[in-house]
């Protein structure tokens, strides 16, 4: 390798980390043990079944839950449309209503607009969902079901889940926890009722989700009928066990994690300041210690990723969910600030100080040359 071009960098790990080490070794150790289907009755099938159980007993105590209410799905997208989906139809005596917040994600506002009536509920500029109006839209008649983010993964801020929770549990509707740009990161409640997170977000491996569901929630599959109804065909064995020994591994030491994360994302917060026309977005306190957000005047979104990816930087731009649209996020403008010229940085826990610097050195002036090249330079 040619030692005058700098080491890549990739600060763009939300919703995609690189694996953890001790998933690695967990995977390939699952590929030789538990490569049968666990629902076989021979030796090979029940060792598989063992290797699935302890997955989900380590997820469940992470989770602070039972290990029967852990499953596996497909993917995290797919464990958030079965939700929904299952959350809703459990409740059609109820009603057809699903309260969501205006900033969550988009697998989560469209599955809400299949399953049921989707009442949208607005956020403030930090992205913080109104806690009082939430709790309004559930007192109302007709309400299936809620949906509220832990935090948000796009600018970071935290969600009131903890007060939505009380709200919802008087008004007797359960309550939706998307937890997947947290669990890994942060410390998440137990206050939900359904939860669902991302192995890909914490180091895990993609290709597997999360779905809990309290024993007390009643849920309903409309789908065709399945042994495994959350992943109907069952799920990669080697994928779970990964996926639960990497969570195990992020949450000996999250605080110290998250504590070094920080400090990275205050410098970049404080930095990135002093660029012209630049808004920072999110909560600066109340938020995910990895995550940070900004967004230039003057600028293409599109051409910006472009021309750090050309200095050796991997960053995000626009919403997590929907950047390969080009589409403005629906977070940014749910919040009312700008939705373009946007950059979106998700730490890792490899992210270090000097990569931080070397990315906040080149920044300004590739703001300035895609300025120029928009012919906006000087405004």
């Amino acid at each position: 390798m040619d030692s005058s071009v700098p080491r890549r960098v990739h600060l763009d790990n939300g919703g995609r980390a690189p694996w953890h080490p001790l998933a690695r070794e967990a995977f390939l150790q699952a590929l030789d043990d538990g490569w049968a289907d666990p629902r076989r009755l021979h030796a090979e099938g029940r060792r598989a079944a063992r290797l699935l159980d302890g997955a989900r007993e380590a997820v469940a105590a992470v989770l602070g839950a039972r290990t029967e209410e852990v499953r596996f799905t497909h993917s995290h997208t797919a464990a958030l449309h079965r939700a929904v989906q299952a959350g809703a139809a459990g409740r059609r005596r109820a009603g057809s209503g699903i309260v969501v917040g205006a900033s969550e994600r988009a697998a989560v506002l469209h599955a809400a607009d299949a399953a049921g009536e989707r009442v949208t509920v607005g956020v403030d500029r930090f992205g913080r969902a109104d806690a009082d109006a939430f709790g309004a839209a559930l007192a109302r008649p007709g309400v299936a079901l809620a949906a509220l983010q832990h935090a948000n993964g796009e600018v970071g801020t935290r969600q009131p889940v903890e007060q939505v929770h009380e709200a919802a549990r008087a008004a007797g509707v359960p309550l939706l926890v998307d937890a997947g740009a947290s669990l890994g990161h942060a410390h998440v409640a137990g206050t939900w009722d359904l939860l669902a997170a991302d192995p890909a977000d914490w180091g895990g491996p993609a290709g597997i989700g999360v779905l809990a569901a309290r024993g007390r929630v009643r849920l309903a599959d409309d789908g065709p009928e399945d042994p495994e109804p959350w992943a109907p065909g069952g799920v990669s064995v080697p994928l779970a066990f990964a996926a639960a020994v990497a969570l195990e591994s992020v949450q000996s030491d999250l605080a110290a994690a998250g504590a070094r994360r920080r400090q990275l994302v205050d410098r970049i917060r404080a930095a990135v300041t002093e660029v012209p026309d630049v808004e920072v977005v999110g909560d600066p306190d109340s938020r995910l210690p990895h995550v940070v957000t900004f967004s230039f005047l003057y600028v293409d979104g599109e051409a910006l990723v472009t021309e750090l990816d050309r200095q050796g930087f991997a960053v995000g731009s626009g919403s997590a969910c929907t950047a390969s649209t080009l589409e403005p996020s629906h977070v940014l403008a749910a919040m009312g600030v700008l939705t373009h010229g946007n950059v979106r940085i998700a730490l890792d826990r490899g992210t270090s100080p000097e990569d931080v610097e070397r990315f906040l050195a080149v920044l300004p002036a590739a703001v300035g040359r895609v300025r120029e090249a928009l012919g906006v330079q000087g405004l």
